[in-house]
């Protein structure tokens, strides 16, 4: 940890004289020519089809970048470089920094004329841009004004509709109410070239194969002096000459012959009716070929493929068995290949070619450490087994061992053991299929879910007890639309505590008055069933998508209930009034009941590729009922830490006014029932894989009941907003793609707790106000 605060005030440091040295930002600018300091984007006429950043993405030479838009960091770091280009130091403190943009009007010129065509294809034809220079000789920079006139755009008045033949027109015409060019919208260009996209995609989900969007033609017909146009959309015939052997790009297409290569090798050639099976099966249709071994069962490859002999085509069903056969992990790559087959009836046929490419069923990993708790040594190892189709079915088993060890000095008069000791397996099986009883094919194949089961045993001695954890859990989890809409049904989990062996008196000793320890150290059961929603709005990268998107929203919600069916079963057999005081059990064991539900909405807007504004709000609730007085400890919110307030310590801060004691026997008590966070955050790409970024953030917990070992933590409507801890911080991120690593330093602005001081922000003071997190990812 001390290593990275060093690093972390080194990377300040840097960037402060990078600063220093951005203010001669000329210094490698060659005599005779100029920075180029700053552009501006100036929309003359009065219009919301376009906004400055959209229009920025037309500019190709732009100004150095600015850090959080004050300061161009990146040139200062290039600028602490000195004249001598063979010097190593010289080369690494380039390649972190980022060389002057040089004024070029060849250049200047492009960039107006991208910005008319943007405006032009936006459907303002008589659109002009001018450009306004502002040089400034002696300090040898330069500002760019673009002025854009945009006019008066043209209109659609009119829409025909032109079809070589009547077949295709009832297909297209059929989805009318799906087309997305209307009489009195702009004559946009681009949402032209949609509506050819959108018009073959869903012919070629119609069967017509070889349709493409280049048949599908646009003429505006415009009268001298008017912005109205009359627009005809025409799908062309086939193209005038084409070979009579040449694939008919006009005519429906079904499939004659579906066949899987469950063993294929793209090295061995591109004949796919040439190739040797060793095992062949005819299974519903499909013509299933093997190659050495039989790793997937017929049944398996027929759910997950959606083509099938006889069907029209659809290039949805392709997609669909593309996107089916990449969930099974045995698989390394997949490919669908389609070969036309001549004709009949004057329908098209096609030969489908389903291949598949297995990867490694197998693999293990082996972890070991070596542990130094105040001088008693210690050492732990795991190993981690994955099996990827245990059932011929890809099935997924992961099972993995661990065990840890450290032995104990000193004097342990009165306790049961002498060293810590760990050992524990976790178990799984992933099936990529919806299992579950009474469930129709058609919604398997809708819904494509993997089932999990999950298993482990957990068993710790320690000094004063000896202790058991079990766990056991069924779920589900599928996605939608693109990976957006994440969803994950939880119909049962089972997580027992067992303590068979404890020192005299040590739950009384260690909280006499505390319920949320002593309950965290006796024997508990909890019998749950929850549900998870995540949704994005995030889109994949397509060719004519942007790849930088500039609003990101994100919806995660989580609600579970725990102990209902055993509180009616136990009301049913032996019914009492006194349950708050005398519990039902189960097995001897006290059981939880109680609901519980947390969310959190996030948002990102991205200004451009190196600076971006994240906001996030967070709200939980969790009430105990019935069997219960209290949530399980496990179950109940905390304030602080890197991804809460981080002006605290994680478990630091709250429940409400509650004052705590920074110490660790205390965080048993800092716990609550409600939780409420806010956070904003401005993110800046600095140089090389560092980031920067600056935050505030508000939040807290409460308790829904009035404990007595938590007090000032009840919440209360009326005043619960003063409440409101708050903190404020800079934060240092390494982003490696693949992971990131980050450094934050919060310091506290409000604090609500009683006999402190309210305003650390007017009166701070390091020591009492500071706090470090050092953490993986962002925080949202």
């Amino acid at each position: 940890m001390r290593t990275l605060l060093h690093i972390t005030a080194t990377l300040i440091l840097l960037a402060l004289l990078a600063a220093a040295a951005g203010c001669s930002s000329t210094k490698h600018v060659p005599d005779g020519q100029m920075l180029l300091d700053n552009v501006k984007i100036n929309i003359k006429d009065s219009t919301e089809t376009f906004s400055q950043q959209e229009l920025m993405a037309y500019v190709h030479q732009k100004p150095n970048n600015k850090f959080f838009h004050f300061a161009k960091l990146r040139l200062g770091i290039y600028n602490m470089s000195g004249k001598d280009s063979t010097s190593r130091w010289n080369k690494w403190v380039r390649r972190l920094g980022e060389a002057p943009v040089i004024w070029s009007e060849e250049a200047t010129a492009s960039d107006a004329a991208q910005l008319e065509k943007a405006m032009r294809n936006a459907g303002f034809l008589s659109a002009r841009v001018e450009v306004d220079s502002f040089p400034n000789h002696h300090d040898k920079k330069i500002q760019l004004d673009y002025n854009l006139i945009a006019g008066e755009p043209h209109v659609i008045r009119s829409i025909e509709y032109e079809f070589p033949n009547d077949t295709l027109r009832e297909l297209v015409m059929a989805d009318s109410a799906r087309l997305i060019i209307h009489a009195g919208d702009r004559l946009d260009r681009n949402r032209l070239e949609t509506e050819r996209e959108l018009i073959a995609q869903r012919l070629k989900n119609k069967g017509f194969w070889a349709f493409s969007k280049e048949f599908i033609t646009f003429n505006a017909d415009t009268a001298a002096g008017s912005h109205f146009v009359d627009l005809t959309l025409r799908l062309n015939n086939r193209y005038p000459g084409s070979r009579t052997d040449a694939i008919d790009t006009h005519r429906p297409y079904r499939l004659r012959r579906v066949t899987v290569n469950t063993d294929f090798d793209g090295a061995g050639g591109d004949n796919l009716r040439s190739f040797t099976a060793r095992d062949s099966v005819d299974y519903r249709g499909l013509t299933i070929i093997y190659g050495k071994k039989r790793y997937l069962r017929p049944s398996v490859i027929y759910e997950n493929s959606y083509l099938f002999p006889g069907e029209a085509f659809s290039q949805r069903n392709v997609d669909r068995t593309y996107t089916a056969f990449g969930r099974l992990p045995i698989l390394k790559f997949v490919n669908v290949r389609l070969i036309p087959a001549g004709e009949e009836d004057g329908t098209g046929l096609i030969d489908a070619y389903i291949l598949l490419t297995p990867g490694r069923s197998q693999s293990a990993a082996l972890e070991i450490e070596g542990t130094n708790s105040e001088g008693d040594l210690g050492v732990a190892a795991a190993i981690n087994y994955t099996h990827r189709n245990v059932g011929r079915g890809s099935e997924t088993l992961q099972v993995k061992l661990r065990g840890s060890y450290e032995a104990l000095n000193g004097n342990l008069e009165g306790f049961i053991h002498n060293r810590f000791l760990e050992a524990g397996v976790e178990t799984s099986v992933t099936f990529p299929k919806f299992k579950a009883p009474f469930l129709k094919e058609s919604f398997k194949r809708k819904v494509k879910a993997n089932t999990e089961f999950h298993l482990s045993l957990n068993y710790q001695e320690r000094p004063e007890y000896t202790r058991i954890i079990s766990t056991a859990g069924w779920s589900y989890k599928w996605t939608e639309r693109a990976n957006r809409y994440r969803y994950t049904f939880t119909p049962i989990d089972i997580n027992y505590v067992y303590l068979p062996q404890s020192t005299n008196n040590f739950i009384d000793q260690i909280a006499p008055d505390n319920p949320l320890l002593k309950y965290s150290y006796e024997d508990h059961f909890i019998v749950r069933a929850g549900f998870n929603f995540y949704y994005t709005n995030k889109r994949r990268a397509l060719p004519w998508r942007p790849a930088l998107q500039k609003n990101v929203t994100t919806w995660r919600v989580n609600l579970e209930t725990a102990g209902n069916l055993l509180f009616a079963l136990s009301s049913a057999i032996h019914h009492r009034s006194n349950f708050h005081q005398d519990p039902y059990k189960i097995f001897g064991i006290n059981y939880s009941q109680y609901v519980r539900m947390d969310g959190d909405f996030s948002y990102l807007h991205t200004f451009d590729r190196r600076n971006a504004l994240a906001c996030y709000a967070g709200f939980g609730i969790g009430v105990p009922y019935g069997n219960s007085e209290i949530l399980p400890f496990e179950k109940r919110f905390y304030g602080g830490g890197s991804n809460g307030v981080r002006g605290w310590d994680v478990r630091t801060l709250g429940p409400g006014r509650y004052p705590g004691s920074n110490s660790v026997s205390d965080f048993i008590y800092q716990c609550g029932d409600i939780r409420l966070n806010f956070s904003v955050e401005y993110r800046a790409k600095l140089f090389w894989v560092v980031e920067g970024a600056l935050f505030i953030d508000a939040g807290n917990i409460w308790t829904i009941h009035n404990y007595p070992s938590q007090p000032y933590g009840f919440f209360r409507f009326k005043s619960f907003y003063k409440e409101l801890a708050a903190a404020y911080g800079i934060g240092v991120r390494l982003d490696f793609n693949y992971f990131l690593i980050r450094v934050d330093l919060g310091m506290k602005a409000h604090d609500p707790a009683i006999n402190r001081e309210p305003w650390p922000l007017i009166h701070p003071k390091w020591g009492r106000d500071h706090s470090f997190h050092f953490s993986i990812g962002y925080p949202f």
